[in-house]
């Protein structure tokens, strides 16, 4: 989870971007709380997937099959 300051700081950089352009340094740093803030995203994505089940009016377990898989997957750890 990134804290409140390294988004602050991805928020600040991309202003700056915009408004006067960046350094060298500050592109590497802008790139890296990118990836990281992004692996964050979709590391949450894939464990609410671990926690879903799908069920059709009729109260049938409709959840993909690929899904099911996924939740195996992460119990078997």
């Amino acid at each position: 989870m990134l804290s409140k300051d390294e988004i602050e700081r991805i928020n600040y950089l991309a202003r700056k971007a915009k408004e006067t352009g960046l350094t060298e340094k500050e592109k590497k740093e802008q790139k890296e709380l990118r990836e990281a803030y992004l692996k964050n995203v979709r590391s949450s994505f894939k464990n609410q997937f671990k926690t879903m089940k799908v069920v059709d009016p009729k109260g049938n377990d409709v959840t993909p099959q690929k899904v099911k898989d996924m939740q195996k997957k992460s119990k078997k750890k």
